[in-house]
């Protein structure tokens, strides 16, 4: 996660270097003191809307040092979908409590404020009702398990049946763990959750539909290859099988093309991390792939975009290789585990 951490004191500036030491191991975490209380290694604000402003879009999560209605004003010009909203957290300078105050599920601000408060021995303050009656969380487990919501009303639909004692039905195409009691895999149910890829299924009258993030690109590109020309090729590839690029949770391709710029801006603009390997560890993988000498000749691989693909995914090919305008897409499938005691850090 990208944290950023605002601070307005001088106990708040020492309380961020001690919150961003404790996190900075598992996130990149960057420290914006104000600037009558700031040091070296944080940067200085003297508007902390304006500066807030330039960080939302690029930051997965605000702890904000302070009070809560400094956080709130902050914040609230530039606040979107629930979908999309980062965690934001404030936290009182003493340290005593830590509150999650928007997107506590979905961005996992109530899971991180936990995580927090444990390590420096102070209070969090959770308001979702689910979490305050120990209840089970549509929300969370789909964030847990990487899982795509795709029907915000309907999740909000099954919580609200949840804390209703209403019993929810369960439809999976994978494996997964026990199920908590609030859910169920027999009887009929009003409500429910199906996990899986189908695009029509509606087991239940109100049916939460989440979509395994498990697909895996391996991409090949000529040399100077546009973001849009590699969008296209991509997209085309995942239509023929009706699959969302939403799905896609990881690019991989060869070594050689890891400085690539119409690949990295691919990458970023899908929120996906580019894996790269040596033409020797793509021709380690075994398995039947389309093979190229002119490939082999310019790489030192006889196939870029299949072998990346299961290499990267641990899984099975399930899209063999596509080609379009000098672009080459294969894909392949993360195997899936539903776990229901995963947490969202």
């Amino acid at each position: 996660m990208n944290i950023a951490v605002f601070s307005v004191t001088e106990n708040g500036r020492q309380l961020s270097q001690r919150v961003s030491g404790l996190l900075g191991g598992e996130h990149k975490v960057s420290r914006y003191c104000f600037h009558k209380h700031t040091d070296d290694d944080a940067a200085v604000f003297w508007n902390i809307g304006s500066m807030v402003g330039r960080l939302f879009e690029r930051s997965d999560a605000f702890i904000f040092i302070c009070a809560c209605g400094i956080a709130v004003r902050a914040v609230t010009p530039y606040i979107g979908t629930k979908a999309d909203d980062p965690a934001v957290i404030v936290m009182d300078d003493c340290g005593r409590f830590v509150i999650p105050v928007l997107s506590g599920h979905i961005g996992g601000a109530n899971r991180l404020s936990e995580v927090i408060a444990e390590r420096i021995d102070a209070t969090a303050v959770i308001t979702t009702a689910t979490d305050t009656g120990g209840k089970f969380s549509p929300d969370s487990f789909a964030v847990a398990n990487n899982l795509i919501i795709t029907d915000l009303k309907a999740a909000k639909d099954i919580a609200a049946a949840v804390l209703d004692d209403e019993k929810i039905g369960f439809s999976s195409s994978y494996s997964h763990s026990g199920l908590p009691e609030e859910l169920t895999e027999f009887g009929i149910c009003r409500t429910g959750i199906y996990v899986g890829t189908d695009r029509n299924a509606q087991p239940f009258d109100v049916t939460l539909r989440l979509i395994p993030r498990n697909i895996v690109l391996g991409i090949g590109c000529k040399k100077g290859t546009s973001c849009e020309a590699i969008m296209k090729a991509a997209e085309e590839a995942l239509g023929r099988y009706q699959l969302d690029m939403r799905m896609v949770s990881k690019i991989c391709t060869i070594d050689i093309k890891k400085d690539e710029k119409g690949l990295l801006e691919f990458c970023e603009k899908n929120g996906c991390e580019l894996t790269v390997f040596t033409a020797e560890e793509l021709m380690s993988v075994s398995g039947d792939f389309e093979p190229s000498g002119f490939v082999l000749e310019t790489t030192g691989a006889d196939n870029v975009c299949e072998r990346s693909a299961v290499l990267g995914s641990g899984g099975k090919l399930i899209i063999r290789k596509n080609a379009l305008d000098g672009v080459t897409v294969a894909a392949a499938e993360m195997p899936v585990y539903l776990d229901f005691e995963r947490k969202v850090l």
